[in-house]
């Protein structure tokens, strides 16, 4: 199965301005910056998570802690071989208990991979709040989760992807909607070529 690009959503200076725009956000919203701390899920989460981090220090001078988190082990689809395959690690050097966290992913979707950050969250101690931040919200929620900073809200159909493209992974920041396509095969007996 390949994937076509049916369309560029968003290029670097677009992510750079969202990213701007959401850090803004988050300072307005959030006073007390000392209580504040920024949880990335893996992979492209948690770079996302960083940067907002490093903008929060340019606006305001205050260095907001960064933590990483894997809830491969939380997700309920997939199998438990699959997961032992999968489980990375999860770095968070402070304490949640009563913070102000910010939970960082890159697309938003059904909404289970949220659902399984928060079960991992909560097994850490009782946060003081918990606010979401994705770059990007595709819609076609299962479960009633909503993001308090989206960089952008893309209606996308059930057979369309969303790729984020992050330089620190593949050396440049893009997003892009791709669609799979299946390539048909010749049929028995025939040539391949014609003459």
């Amino acid at each position: 199965m390949h994937e076509k690009i049916k369309a560029g959503v968003m290029d670097a200076i677009r992510i750079r301005r969202v990213l701007d725009r959401m850090a803004t956000e988050i300072l307005e919203r959030n006073r007390n910056l000392k209580n504040l701390v920024i949880i990335g899920v893996r992979t492209r989460g948690v770079h996302i998570a960083k940067r907002i981090a490093r903008l929060i220090k340019e606006m305001e001078g205050v260095e907001v802690p960064v933590g990483e988190m894997d809830i491969t082990l939380y997700r309920d689809d997939f199998s438990e071989h699959e997961l032992k395959n999968m489980v990375k690690k999860t770095e968070i050097p402070f304490p949640v208990e009563k913070k102000d966290i910010i939970l960082v992913d890159d697309v938003l979707f059904t909404g289970r991979t949220i659902r399984a950050a928060m079960d991992s969250l909560f097994d850490l101690g009782r946060a003081k709040s918990v606010q979401l931040l994705v770059l990007v919200d595709r819609g076609h929620r299962e479960l009633p989760i909503t993001a308090d900073y989206a960089g952008k809200v893309l209606p996308t159909s059930h057979r369309e992807h969303v790729q984020v493209k992050l330089k620190e992974l593949d050396n440049k920041d893009e997003v892009l909607i791709t669609e799979p396509v299946e390539f048909k095969r010749n049929a028995p007996g025939r040539s391949r070529t014609r003459k």
